[in-house]
């Protein structure tokens, strides 16, 4: 019996795209800017999120089964569109897969580190995060290079309050005051925000910003700067999907926590109706 490819070309192949939760949908949201023709599987792994509080070794392992499954459905790329995971992970999924396009996400410490004024850059983001060998390599790379001060700041209980869609609660203004006014106080200009929930309630973080006497504060958010380097990886391996061929673009939803909270989310922060599937991974 002939096998056949599951897709007609490699390049009309789905992108994979996973988070621990709902964050990566704003990593999502600047795929689907830069790259509106493609077809995209967002994963997320609700059932064992937060990331941030687990061990390295956990984290890698969910991140290699979810790379095996989303693999298994054919991806031509995958996004790990979540810190925590691209700090402990993204090297264990590239020696796995070493002919497959990976990208991670990284808290934005070169583009801080060049926003900055008085060169002292503020990063927010979860405590397995800013514990990894990753990130304190490169922080301290940028920080010999540029002479830039990193101030880290771990937020516990913040991932699990967006997660519960508390993007404009008491209760997240109130941590993310507790969080951000000692960086301003220790006289940060610049903030990143190191997670990629953490976009989805930049209202937030102004509000937070200006009650502990912030001006002029910028906030680094590196969500386009993935996006245009799968763009990259795409076109220089050819893979990129004609947009004026075949069938239009589809995006599908799998998670391994409720299915009502993951098609809400898309809704509420992306505008979109998506169908989402459950999965047990």
């Amino acid at each position: 019996m002939t096998s056949h490819p599951p897709f007609p070309t490699p390049a009309d192949a789905p992108i994979g795209v996973f988070d621990s939760g709902v964050g990566g949908l704003s990593v999502l949201r600047h795929i689907r800017a830069q790259l509106p023709q493609e077809h995209l599987i967002y994963l997320a792994d609700s059932g064992h999120a937060p990331y941030g509080g687990k061990t390295e070794a956990f984290v890698v392992e969910r991140a290699l089964a979810i790379a095996a499954y989303l693999t298994g459905k054919g991806v031509k790329a995958l996004v790990v569109a979540c810190n925590t995971a691209t700090v402990a992970a993204i090297k264990a999924v590239r020696a796995h897969y070493p002919e497959l396009p990976v990208v991670g996400v990284e808290p934005g410490l070169k583009p801080g580190a060049a926003a900055t004024r008085n060169g002292k850059v503020g990063v927010l983001a979860t405590v397995r995060t800013l514990q990894g060998e990753k990130l304190l390599q490169l922080r301290d790379q940028i920080a010999a290079s540029t002479g830039a001060q990193f101030l880290l700041q771990p937020c516990p209980g913040l991932v699990d309050l967006i997660e519960q869609g508390e993007l404009d609660s008491a209760a997240t203004d109130a941590l993310l005051t507790g969080f951000i006014a000692p960086l301003l106080e220790q006289g940060a200009d610049t903030l990143v925000l190191g997670c990629t929930h953490y976009p989805f309630v930049l209202p937030a973080i102004e509000r937070a910003v200006l009650a502990a006497g912030g001006h002029d504060v910028k906030l680094i958010d590196t969500g386009d700067a993935v996006a245009r380097q799968l763009a990259r990886l795409l076109e220089g391996g050819g893979l990129q999907r004609p947009g004026s061929v075949g069938h239009p673009p589809m995006l599908h939803g799998y998670t391994t926590g409720g299915v009502d909270a993951l098609a809400p989310a898309f809704r509420s922060l992306l505008q979109l109706d998506v169908v989402v599937e459950p999965l047990k991974i």
